[in-house]
């Protein structure tokens, strides 16, 4: 095993994990609006999601999307729009009640939503793709999927907490409606300005 390179993917995977990204948006909002407890299937998919898709793309799933470009594209702008419709619910969140989410349908994004977001995130192809092909010498194969899909788990699951109990930590803070409502929108433009890259790689 790689010392150094173990390092190296360490520090390029924390850099990843806890920088601003439509993950991480999206948990400080849900944190504000629903609370920790009601977030954490939210952080649950998004950690089991993503780790799988690196172990996924790690074994052999990537060379599909080298072999049918089209499936990158397909991805990229289907992401792009639920961004944008997130984006648009974000903005228009108000305050959670019990009886108008339940009457709404509205709440948390769900373990199984957040988990297969991660196909459609263009942060997390950008780690995913970063974490196979860089970092693939740490150790041989599969051990270095074994790895770095652990430590994907682990850092995932941390920084997914930080950024969720960052929102929640909020709520005595903003307490008027209009706060929240103008927190809620900054939120929105934050992730809508998350897209900045993939239309940059258009």
């Amino acid at each position: 095993m790689s010392s150094s390179l173990l390092f190296a993917f360490v520090v390029f995977a924390v850099v990843m994990f806890f920088t601003p990204g439509p993950n991480n948006i999206m948990l400080l909002s849900s944190g504000l609006t629903y609370g920790f407890r009601r977030t954490v299937p939210h952080i649950a998919g998004i950690t089991v999601g993503f780790a799988f898709m690196v172990g996924a793309v790690g074994v052999g799933l990537g060379t599909i999307f080298l072999a049918y470009p089209v499936l990158q594209t397909i991805l990229k702008y289907g992401g792009v729009a639920y961004l944008i419709y997130l984006a648009a619910i974000i903005a228009m969140a108000e305050p959670p009640s019990a009886d108008k989410d339940e009457k709404a349908g509205r709440g948390p994004m769900t373990f199984w939503g957040a988990a297969m977001f991660q196909w459609i995130n263009a942060k997390g192809w950008v780690m995913v793709i970063g974490t196979i092909t860089a970092y693939a010498a740490i150790a041989t194969f599969p051990w270095n999927i074994a790895i770095q899909v652990g430590l994907s788990l682990l850092l995932g699951t941390v920084s997914c907490t930080v950024w969720a109990l960052f929102g929640t930590a909020l709520r005595p803070i903003l307490t008027s409606h209009l706060a929240i409502r103008i927190f809620n929108v900054a939120m929105a433009i934050l992730l809508l300005a998350s897209l900045y890259p993939v239309f940059m790689d258009a």
